[in-house]
């Protein structure tokens, strides 16, 4: 048998309970920064617990914006933007906001139609990551729309749109990582990347490609392999890469840690060795490079720092456009050995 619905508790009714002006229950419940008396905000807490009142999310939004954070991203299962989605929610929290995120598998239509369902929830600020050049015309007229009405937009990633933006130095990322491997005597090498519309695997790639040639590594020994860019991506392009006899390569670069840790394991089945038969690096450093065997040599990005330093931007007062870029340190670990 169905329960009947508990009676909806009021804010009217509350003030009643206690004894005070709506105001006054207002301020105790809203989380105003203007003071009560402790003996009517003893009374507001007491008789709102005694009434099982709860805040009407809803309503508070339609007269104020909400504390919450919307953060829209292309994809939420990547080990690297978990790191950021983590470090974003501690930072929002130690404001006294909160993250909500939404996924648009980085589709145009999908980014700006999931700003224009949030321009009508009213976030606080809303932080918008990708790993494609942001460019959309649609994409760019819902933000601008949703600042006008107040809000604050943060662009994580490439962008020439002009509101704050933060970015990983990941061009310079590929040429350190480029010119390392040259550096340590491989002549012949292999880089997997991904679609060419990827705009952070694309400028890793060209730092590679620019750090490589710097180093003495001719061109035409440089073959660019395009796979998915996760770790089931970088697992077959290695397979495919040891059937083929690796044609005297003697170096992998991937351009993200899961693809290359893929790698590792596609030339162990190929009964390859790394690092003696092939050189295996990454960029990221996520945990897991840490831990495999070999352990992974890669450029380790600021990740945590890149979702802190965007949340920042998100919860301070609105001023002229700022840009950041963060800056990568090479780690060299087991994957890599130098070759005569």
């Amino acid at each position: 048998m169905p329960h009947a619905a508990r009676p909806t508790v009021t804010l009217h009714d509350v003030a009643a309970a206690a004894g005070v002006s709506v105001a006054t229950a207002s301020r105790v419940l809203g989380g105003s920064t203007r003071k009560v008396a402790p003996e009517y905000e003893a009374r507001v807490l007491a008789a709102a617990a005694a009434l099982r009142y709860t805040v009407d999310a809803s309503a508070r939004a339609m007269r104020r914006a909400s504390d919450s954070i919307a953060l829209v991203a292309d994809d939420l299962t990547t080990p690297s933007m978990g790191v950021v989605v983590a470090a974003m929610e501690r930072e929002a929290r130690t404001a006294g906001a909160f993250v909500t995120v939404s996924s648009t598998m980085a589709a145009p239509e999908r980014q700006s139609e999931t700003v224009r369902v949030l321009r009508s929830l009213r976030p606080r600020a809303l932080v918008l990551t990708s790993s494609r050049y942001l460019d959309d015309a649609r994409l760019a007229k819902e933000l601008a729309a949703y600042e006008r009405e107040g809000g604050r937009v943060v662009i994580v990633g490439h962008t020439d749109m002009t509101f704050d933006s933060i970015n990983l130095d990941n061009h310079g990322a590929g040429r350190s990582m480029g010119a390392f491997v040259a550096e340590t005597g491989h002549r012949r090498v292999a880089l997997l990347t991904g679609a060419p519309e990827m705009r952070n695997m694309a400028d890793r790639m060209a730092g590679f490609v620019e750090g490589l040639r710097a180093g003495g590594v001719d061109e035409r020994d440089i073959r660019v392999v395009r796979c998915p860019v996760n770790r089931q991506g970088g697992y077959a392009a290695a397979v495919s890469l040891a059937a083929e006899g690796m044609d005297g390569r003697q170096a992998v670069l991937a351009t993200n840690d899961s693809m290359a840790i893929g790698a590792l394991s596609g030339f162990r089945e190929a009964g390859l060795r790394v690092p003696d038969d092939v050189s295996v690096t990454g960029i990221d450093d996520i945990p897991l490079a840490r831990d495999v065997t070999p352990r992974l040599t890669t450029v380790d990005l600021p990740l945590a720092r890149y979702g802190v330093e965007a949340m920042r931007f998100a919860l301070e007062q609105p001023g002229a456009a700022r840009r950041l870029i963060l800056e990568g340190r090479l780690v060299v670990r087991d994957s890599t050995r130098a070759r005569p």
